[in-house]
This record gives structure tokens, C-alpha cells and sequence, in this order.
């Protein structure tokens, strides 16, 4: 099969952070039935990403979110792409994200049966690759959770 034709990609990001980011993302909307990060910034050595929620984590609630992304990584589940039309992810995703004038065909990353979600970025094929992930600070603000974290 063709390879389909993606927008440019300007970034390049450091694969198991990336793909770890992405299982965070899942974990916080599971635990606090929250969006997505509102606001991601992910380097190789620590990484942040901001939450909307209406009242901070308690301390027990941040030491579940270590845990269940750890629990997630040591599952050593499969990295994988799909590619579908904008039309065909209507519903299933949110498109707010695009940049304007994005391609038709979009990617999908599925990290195992835990998260799937619109990106375009560099993954690990297995999240065995990605390492032990610690939160090494987090605040709250004006219904803004933001965590810092690292792999180790």
C-alpha cells in the first residue's frame, strides 16, 4: 500500500516520552473523566502537561496516576499506526487540533487497547521501550493541573 501524504511535521520529539505523553493523556481522562492536555511540552529529560480540572488531585489521586501509567507501560503493548480521512474521524476524535489546512488522511496511534488518538508525531513501537515514569512535581491554578515528569 502507498504511503498516504501527511501535513509537514516541524518537530522532532523523543519517541518513548512522546508515546508515554500519549498514555498519561489517557489515564488522566480515565481517572478524572477530563479532556485531553490543554497544554503539553515534551523534552527527552522532563516533560509538563496541563489539565483542566475543576479541583486539584489529592495526593493519593496523583500517586494512582504513576501507577496506572506504569502498569500501563509494563503491559508491553504494540505501538501502532491507521490512517483514515478526516470524515471517517468525525466522532471519534477530536479535530480542533489540526492545523488549518491539513490533509484529507490522518493518523491514528494506538497504543495497544489503551489509547488511540489523532498524531502525527515519533513513537516507540512497544512500551517496553519507553522505561519508568515519575512524576516529579505538580501544582494547581486557576482549574489548571500541571505535572511534571520524567522516564527513568
Amino acid at each position: 500500500m502507498e504511503q498516504p501524504q501527511l501535513n509537514e511535521h516541524n518537530k522532532t520529539e523523543y519517541p518513548p516520552m512522546h508515546t508515554c505523553e500519549h498514555i498519561v493523556n489517557r489515564t488522566m481522562v480515565n481517572l478524572f473523566e477530563c479532556g485531553r492536555a490543554v497544554s503539553a511540552h515534551i523534552e527527552r529529560k522532563k516533560s509538563k502537561l496541563d489539565f483542566a480540572l475543576p479541583q486539584a488531585p489529592t495526593a493519593e489521586e496523583i500517586a494512582r496516576i504513576e501507577t496506572t501509567v506504569n502498569e500501563t507501560i509494563a503491559q508491553h503493548l504494540p505501538v501502532t499506526t491507521e490512517f483514515i480521512t478526516q470524515e471517517e474521524a468525525v466522532g471519534r476524535f477530536d479535530l480542533k487540533r489540526l492545523p488549518e489546512g491539513a490533509s484529507d488522511t490522518v493518523r491514528i496511534v494506538k497504543v495497544g487497547d489503551y489509547d488511540e488518538c489523532l498524531c502525527i508525531g515519533l513513537h516507540v513501537a512497544n512500551t517496553s521501550e519507553i522505561g519508568t515514569f515519575k512524576i516529579i512535581s505538580s501544582d494547581y491554578k486557576d482549574g489548571i493541573f500541571r505535572m511534571r515528569f520524567k522516564l527513568t
